[in-house]
């Protein structure tokens, strides 16, 4: 039997940008995800199913919301009754330079109708998170730092404006250290962008990526068949997760 959504209260999670929000993390980890009847994606196609890390190939490829989430569940921010709703936006390869994440690009649009459905099927259904990693893109399109920053800033302004949550917590991280201290010249204005966005905004946190690792330093290998010094492993994203969740703990007790 088909689940209805309509008698399921969600808090929303928007996990948005490119491809390290889409989620390529690779390898193995201590405590895996399990999935629970609790979570569930709202897919680009905007189908609804159960929150899962992927399988491609042999491998099990992960993202950084479900370790958030898993944190949300287990630090009590998910009230008895309610449901999360993890809401898949994000693209790989995309940017604001390449015409995707504009306020009149595809991608942006799809995500506002993503946002606009979840919030239709229960009334009692409250935006909650806004999950953000994207620049690579744009860094290597060689954005500079105020146009990374307005058209961060516009898009993020526009999400909390249009749903009337002033007080949303938006969280961006910093890149892959490893890809990023081989390309500092163009990555230094972007990240120092999104940096100060989340600085300037209402309720902005910047996640720090130290230490952890890319695909190829953690597996020594190349699970997409190609050099992957870009995409945090799978261990990496798990820890980005948490780091994540620490941020919007950190937000929600200092919002007012």
């Amino acid at each position: 039997m088909l689940k209805d959504f309509s008698k399921c209260a969600f808090d929303i999670i928007v996990q948005a940008g490119q491809s390290n929000a889409e989620g390529y993390g690779f390898g193995s980890v201590s405590d895996p995800w399990k999935p629970s009847d609790r979570v569930w994606y709202l897919n680009g196609d905007f189908t609804i199913v159960p929150a899962v890390e992927e399988v491609t190939g042999n491998e099990i490829q992960s993202n950084f919301a479900l370790p958030f989430v898993r944190e949300y569940m287990n630090n009590g921010c998910l009230a008895e009754g309610r449901n999360l709703l993890i809401l898949r936006t994000a693209v790989g390869g995309t940017g604001f330079l390449d015409n995707n994440w504009k306020l009149t690009d595809d991608l942006y649009l799809r995500m506002m109708e993503m946002i606009r459905t979840a919030l239709s099927l229960n009334p009692e259904n409250r935006l909650t998170a806004f999950l953000w990693h994207q620049g690579e893109t744009d860094a290597s399109l060689n954005a500079s730092y105020d146009v990374h920053y307005q058209h961060l800033m516009t898009l993020f302004r526009s999400v909390a404006e249009e749903f009337r949550v002033p007080d949303l917590p938006f969280i961006a991280a910093d890149f892959v250290q490893h890809w990023k201290n081989d390309n500092l010249a163009i990555c230094t204005p972007v990240v120092d962008a999104i940096r100060a966005v989340c600085r300037d905004i209402r309720c902005g946190a910047f996640v720090e990526t130290d230490g952890l690792l890319s695909n190829y330093q953690e597996l020594h290998r190349d699970p997409l068949g190609w050099f992957d010094p870009i995409h945090f492993s799978r261990a990496a994203i798990y820890e980005l997760g948490k780091r994540y969740f620490a941020a919007f703990a950190a937000l929600k007790g200092t919002a007012s």
